[in-house]
């Protein structure tokens, strides 16, 4: 099914780009997802946490920082659950924890996360969420690029659901 509202509001904010982009994981595209316009756009942050509430099933919500923090809190709002935030590596001052928010041994937890084009960031908090004693089995993201994000999640147990798919926000542009 496709999201096509969703849609819309990802292209009217112009968070879709062309041109030629070196992607984070260091390979280069023709196409540029820029989260920040739709992370700070109060029309997308909209549908999209409507479109993570009708989702979730789990009880907790993870965003991984930085970039799914924005898209957690919000769902989290509109959802009524908690969240806690993932970071790639605990911080060097305050408590350290890599973990940011309370989790309790056991509990069942989906990671937010933006955008996902190998998987690396989602598999890394996933990996830190199950270490804390979270239960993960699945990430839900905006855009998944079917870069292989989905098969890298699903090396290390994890289900890769997306709003929408690259080749849908790419379709007829």
């Amino acid at each position: 099914m496709t999201n096509q509202a969703l849609i819309d509001a990802l292209r009217d904010a112009d968070a879709v780009q062309y041109g030629e982009f070196e992607l984070s994981h260091g390979g280069t595209s023709d196409y540029y997802v820029d989260k920040y316009l739709f992370e700070t756009n109060p029309q997308c942050l909209e549908l999209i946490s409507a479109a993570f509430a009708a989702e979730i099933d789990e009880p907790k919500l993870a965003g991984v920082a930085l970039g799914a923090v924005p898209l957690v809190a919000v769902t989290a709002v509109e959802t009524g659950r908690p969240y806690v935030i993932a970071r790639k590596q605990a911080k060097e001052y305050g408590t350290g924890n890599r973990i940011e928010g309370r989790l309790d041994e056991g509990e069942e937890v989906v990671v937010l996360e933006d955008i996902a084009t190998t998987g690396t960031s989602a598999v890394e908090a996933a990996e830190a969420l199950r270490e804390a004693g979270a239960v993960v089995n699945r990430v839900l993201v905006v855009v998944d690029r079917e870069e292989g994000a989905a098969e890298t999640l699903a090396e290390h147990d994890l289900e890769l659901d997306a709003l929408v798919t690259a080749s849908e926000l790419l379709a007829d542009q």
